[in-house]
């Protein structure tokens, strides 16, 4: 709007006073710009602007005079051979036969002194074309303008390219990296011949990524250059999982306070990888401070605006950037360049001679009287502005010295990659140029098939030739196109090595090609790395060591993702995965291993047959049985004696019976469960249990009996009498009215009820819910164990609390009837065999409920077969003693029931006592009828 307004206010004054715009339409400023000009009869003018210098020069602010641009120091050999590089290709051109031959090429070159303010000046300059700037106005006369090569680093061009592109001016760049360059809406006329710094932040992060550092630090310069860099490469590598351990910024203008802040994060990061998106420049004061904080160890990545600086690659910084890895644009060898740089005139311009003064530590006064008196001096602005040049202690320079000596980073040309930049931007204006030139008129490609006139063109035409120019680079071949202003992405990875006199040599290990296949793009070779740690294999850059398998990554609280703790896995689950951020549950029939990182088939367990347990068991429960057996053909060899027949032969034989099903029964709860299995054994155990219990009550019912008949006779008073004389009295025939009112018939027909309805039960039981088997996951990790699964806790508590209310009724009976005296007292034996069944199976209950797996199993045979021992031992142990080894006892006074002798404190005698346990003898013989 106001370049508009002050065009608006020119024309103005133009009309009314017919004044000239060079006299009344300027904006006055005194520029003090530096570089070589060489516009006298030529047809087409090419721009340039270079760098040369590090920085400006301190300038008073003071406003009482006239203020002036500041001045430029710290001269760069590397730049000044760029801009020879373009002096050289246009002389080369001028001098071809194929290109442009009818047109020579001037030019106008500044120094752009790596500042914005002094690229700005010189475009404003080269627009205008005098040394004042008028906007909106060409008031120079001569040759055209072609183009700008140009203006350096990323910053400069980005200021220079706002303006050019006001006018559709064409610019080419060969340093300008910078991703925001790529914007056509913002800068429409900006093409460059360097890669866009896209590409190289996705080669930075591929070879982060390549060798597996997953902790890095970044350092950027305080611009675009750096900024968008940096950002670029950390939005790579954190999509792939790395982290930054820090991201500091280099000061453009040298502050060590910012300095020293950098170097102790570097010092305190664990990061041994450094990424820097920097220029040289502002590169080389860090690199000094680490040199002198002794700070090694560090493995650098360099940007193509540093990697073959020899402003950084020095022999006293190869400690801390020595093994540097970076990325650089292409080289190539130009025939004739060092030649001309070895050629040079100290003697031709202000730039070279103090090239040759810091050169060669001398001054050139002689040489600068003689252009003052000849006129030959072109500086732009005022001449008297202050300029640096040094003068050493060497004195007056002869201009004889010799170039090639020096042996510096300007005549060396081993390493042209920006060089060649320079070059190929040059040749591809003059290519343009030539297309201009040669068009066809009614073929060309403007209005109504017009040409431009290569005397008086507009800038937009060049500009449209540029952006479809097509074309070999002489002496390379390289095929140079541009795709919307930009060149494909292709790079050498360079290493920086020490050569034996320790200087440092670049040297060639991989490369890098944007437009091959996303796994082809890279390509290295690991070997041929020098690091500088000066071990052979690449450092290691992590913020912790990777989970190995087994283990998963455990974030830590307010830290980067990279930092983490290896968490080992729960039991049950892996990780079988380096750096598995989870662990994986196995199936419900596996588990994991003691390394966490394998799922394995669960331990399958149950009480085998064939195990050392199983064996015992099956051994105790055959010889259990095997004793019933004997013990049952002992009773019935005996069966018509006294003893034999006591209380019901055909009980004891079925309580002998059951006792036998209950040690085989044991067996079944061995072996891997089955079907049949887990109802035999349950029911077996039941029903085996029912019919012994059965007979027990059956016959400790009969017990009761007697003894309460036995207890409410009362002998007579004759008979006590006779007691007393010696007499044995007549037992009371209520007694054995009472005692044989239960028959032998009676006691088995409630042995065969009471075990009918334990056979409904488990019959009803089977139907409905029988026991299956079943694999148990929960009881123990690690296991599975084969059970089985009673199918109704219900039945079964109902099923076996019946057989626990036979026994409390037997044990009550026989208790009842513990105190029926008699030689054999069964009702005592079978009082002890229910309290050993007692016993066992209370004490079964909390070592059951204690155990998993096969011992539960074994508990529970256990418990099975101490309960059938304890009945056979209490109740069988006594009459087998008789019926073997005391035969002349097995006589009917041994199953005699007697009262219970009377205190010894009244008065009579042993002898009266004995009589009277005689004398009321009741028979308790049994029958069957």
């Amino acid at each position: 709007m106001e370049a508009r307004t002050l065009v608006a206010v020119c024309v103005l004054l133009l009309v009314a006073g017919g004044v000239q715009p060079e006299s009344s339409c300027k904006l006055k400023a005194k520029f003090n710009l530096s570089g070589y000009k060489d516009t006298e009869k030529k047809k087409v003018i090419v721009g340039g602007m270079f760098p040369v210098h590090y920085r400006l020069v301190s300038s008073d602010s003071n406003t009482s005079t006239v203020p002036t641009s500041s001045a430029c120091e710290g001269f760069n050999f590397r730049t000044f051979r760029w801009t020879q590089t373009m002096l050289f290709a246009i002389d080369e051109i001028n001098r071809s036969d194929r290109l442009l031959p009818n047109t020579d090429l001037g030019y106008v070159i500044y120094d752009s002194c790596f500042t914005i303010s002094k690229a700005v000046e010189g475009t404003l300059t080269y627009l205008t074309g005098q040394d004042e700037a008028v906007p909106n106005y060409r008031c120079g006369t001569g040759a055209p303008l072609a183009a700008l090569v140009g203006a350096g680093g990323s910053d400069l061009s980005i200021a220079t390219a706002r303006i050019l592109g006001l006018y559709y001016f064409p610019q080419v760049s060969y340093e300008s990296s910078c991703s925001v360059l790529e914007s056509r809406f913002q800068f429409p006329t900006f093409l460059r011949t360097i890669p866009s710094d896209i590409h190289q932040s996705k080669a930075m992060a591929q070879l982060v990524l390549h060798f597996g550092w997953t902790w890095v630090g970044t350092i950027a310069a305080e611009d675009d250059y750096g900024k968008y860099g940096i950002k670029a490469f950390k939005d790579e590598v954190e999509a792939a999982g790395v982290c930054v351990s820090f991201s500091e910024t280099l000061p453009k203008v040298h502050s060590p306070q910012a300095i020293l802040r950098i170097v102790e994060t570097i010092k305190a990061s664990t990061a041994k990888i450094i990424v820097v998106f920097s220029s040289d420049v502002d590169l080389r004061p860090l690199a000094l401070e680490l040199q002198n904080h002794n700070i090694t160890n560090r493995t650098w990545i360099a940007s193509e605006a540093w990697v073959t600086s020899a402003l950084i690659a020095l022999p006293e910084l190869q400690p801390v950037l020595g093994g540097t890895l970076g990325f650089g644009i292409q080289r190539a060898k130009i025939p004739g360049l060092r030649e001309h740089l070895l050629n040079i005139d100290p003697y031709d311009n202000p730039l070279t001679e103090e090239f040759w003064e810091t050169a060669f530590n001398c001054t050139l006064y002689y040489g600068r009287a003689l252009r003052s008196a000849a006129g030959s001096l072109w500086v732009s602005g005022n001449d008297s502005a202050p300029r640096a040049s040094p003068v050493g202690p060497g004195g007056m320079c002869t201009g004889r010295e010799s170039v090639e000596s020096l042996n510096n980073t300007y005549s060396d040309v081993s390493q042209l990659r920006f060089t060649y930049s320079v070059y190929k931007a040059v040749y591809a204006v003059a290519e343009a140029l030539h297309q201009l030139e040669h068009c066809k008129p009614g073929k060309g490609p403007f209005v109504n098939n017009s040409c431009a006139d290569i005397t008086n063109f507009e800038p937009w035409q060049l500009m449209y030739y540029l952006k479809n120019l097509r074309f070999n680079v002489p002496h390379t071949g390289e095929y140079i196109f541009f795709n919307d202003g930009e060149v494909n992405g292709l790079y050498d990875i360079i290493n920086w090595q020490r050569n034996a006199d320790g200087s440092v040599s670049f040297v060639h290990v991989g490369s890098y090609n944007s437009t091959a296949p996303p796994e082809d793009r890279m390509t290295i070779d690991n070997k041929s790395i020098t690091w500088n740690s000066h071990h052979q294999e690449a450092p290691r850059s992590v913020c912790s060591e990777s989970c190995q398998p087994g283990t998963r990554k455990g974030i830590r609280q307010g830290e980067p993702v990279c930092c983490f703790d290896c968490i080992p896995c729960a039991d049950g689950e892996i990780s079988n995965t380096t750096d598995s951020r989870e662990c994986i549950q196995c199936s419900e029939d596996y588990w994991s291993n003691a390394n966490r990182d394998t799922c394995v088939p669960k331990i399958i367990e149950f009480l085998d047959y064939g195990e050392a347990l199983g064996i015992t068991l099956i051994a105790i429960a055959a010889f259990g049985a095997l004793v019933t057996i004997l013990v049952t053909v002992v009773f019935l060899m005996h069966v018509n004696t006294p003893l034999g027949r006591v209380n019901d032969p055909a009980l004891s034989v079925g309580l002998l019976f059951s006792l036998m099903v209950t040690f085989l029964s044991s067996v079944l709860f061995l072996g891997k469960p089955q079907p049949w299995s887990c109802m035999a054994s349950q029911v077996a155990l039941a029903l085996g249990f029912a019919l012994c219990l059965s007979c027990i009550m059956a016959k400790s019912a009969l017990l009761m009996l007697r003894a309460r008949a036995l207890k409410s006779s009362k002998p007579s008073k004759s008979a006590k009498r006779e007691g007393e004389s010696g007499k044995a009295a007549e037992p009371s025939a209520t007694a054995d009215a009472d005692g044989d009112s239960l028959r032998p018939g009676h006691q088995r027909a409630m042995a065969v009820v009471f075990t009918l309805v334990q056979v409904v039960a488990c019959t009803v039981w089977l139907v409905l819910m029988p026991p299956q088997p079943v694999k148990n996951t929960a009881a123990q990790n690690i296991k599975i164990i084969l059970e089985c699964n009673q199918g109704s806790i219900e039945f079964i508590c109902a099923v076996f609390g019946y057989d626990i209310a036979l026994a409390l009724l037997a044990f009550a009976f026989a208790f009842s009837a513990r105190k029926l005296q008699d030689h054999f007292s069964e009702a005592k034996c079978i009082t002890f065999g229910m309290l050993v069944f007692f016993i066992v199976w209370i004490s079964f209950v909390p070592a059951y409920l204690s155990t998993r797996g096969k011992f539960m199993v074994a508990v529970q045979i256990f418990a099975i077969l101490a309960s059938s021992f304890g009945l056979l031992a209490c109740i069988f142990l006594p009459k087998c003693y008789v019926l073997l080894l005391k035969p002349e006892r097995n006589t009917e006074e041994i199953v005699r029931p007697r009262a219970k002798p009377r205190d010894t404190s009244a008065a009579g005698t042993s002898a009266s006592l004995a009589s009277e346990a005689t004398a009321t003898t009741v028979s308790t013989v049994s029958v069957d009828e």
